[in-house]
């Protein structure tokens, strides 16, 4: 194994009916299964956290593929994260759709930086191979 950086940790129990905190107790959540296409009010689910934090590793891999090609950008990235049937099993998989909203570069610039984070974000590497991931880059 690689030298460890960081190491964050989280406890669930009960499952999607459940509870869910991390260690600092910042993250403190009721678990809900989700409803359908909406989201319920009385908890969150696996698929809202993952969501917000590739959403949030991403955005921090743009910034930094950014700084180092020297430009200055504003972003801003949405996770869709959805629960798919897997026909393989009949269970379930997740597929990903990131929005990458760009502003202070072209187009073509924002999906080259958009593409170079992709490869360097370690959510897109832990997920590379095993699940879809859509990228859909605007540069505004």
């Amino acid at each position: 194994m690689a030298e460890k950086m960081f190491t964050a940790s989280a406890v669930a129990e009960g499952g999607r009916n459940g509870h869910v905190k991390s260690e600092n107790g910042l993250i403190d959540h009721k678990l809900v299964m989700p409803q359908g296409k909406e989201s319920s009010s009385d908890g969150t689910n696996p698929e809202q956290l993952f969501a917000a934090g590739y959403a949030a590793c991403f955005d921090g891999a743009l910034n930094l593929i950014a700084s180092k090609a020297n430009k200055e950008i504003d972003s801003k990235i949405e996770a869709e994260v959805s629960l798919l049937k897997d026909p393989e099993d009949d269970g379930f998989k997740i597929g990903v759709t990131l929005h990458v909203s760009v502003n202070g570069v072209s187009q073509a610039d924002a999906e080259e930086l958009a593409e170079k984070a992709h490869e360097f974000c370690p959510y897109s590497k832990a997920t590379r191979g095993n699940i879809d991931v859509d990228l859909k880059v605007k540069a505004e």
